[in-house]
């Protein structure tokens, strides 16, 4: 009876011992609630990741692509993140993994559209980086197999109905 007791004593002053993970973080909501300068340095991270995106515009589609003579969607997508040091992974499969998924009606400059545009796939083969919000007008820029690297609009037929997911990785 007393080991008994003696176990579940230790016990309690265990759990009860226990800090909260949550204690020192501060999440992208809450950052983005007031004016601090991380969401300011999110914002120009942002910018500069959509500028250099925006360089490629017009170079052709290559298959593993990360280079003027050649880009793919997902090589797009970490040569800009890259240009800011912001290491992401290299498929479109691996990124619509990575980061936070938002709402389409939060999105931002700079975060990441996932696409399906295979018949009858629900599954994740394209991406793109939205480099212009108006209301809610989306634009994007990704690299196309038919015309390479162009931007787009969300509300096109085509790219709304194939839309799966949008992730926040800034």
């Amino acid at each position: 009876m007393r080991i008994c007791a003696l176990i579940l004593i230790s016990l309690v002053c265990f759990t009860s011992c226990k800090s909260s993970k949550r204690a020192n973080v501060i999440t992208k909501k809450e950052r983005s609630a007031d004016t601090s300068p991380t969401s300011l340095e999110e914002n120009e991270l942002a910018e500069k990741v959509v500028k250099e995106a925006l360089k490629f515009n017009g170079v052709r589609y290559k298959y593993g692509g990360t280079t003027k003579k050649g880009m793919d969607c997902s090589g797009l997508v970490q040569t800009s993140f890259k240009s800011e040091d912001i290491n992401l992974p290299r498929t479109t499969a691996d990124l619509s993994k990575y980061g936070n998924w938002v709402d389409l009606k939060a999105v931002q400059k700079g975060d990441l559209l996932f696409f399906a545009t295979r018949k009858n796939s629900r599954k994740v083969n394209h991406v793109g980086i939205v480099t212009k919000v108006n209301n809610e007008e989306v634009e994007f820029i990704h690299s196309s197999t038919s015309k390479g690297v162009i931007r787009s609009q969300l509300q096109e037929r085509y790219w709304y109905f194939a839309f799966v997911q949008a992730r926040r990785v800034l």
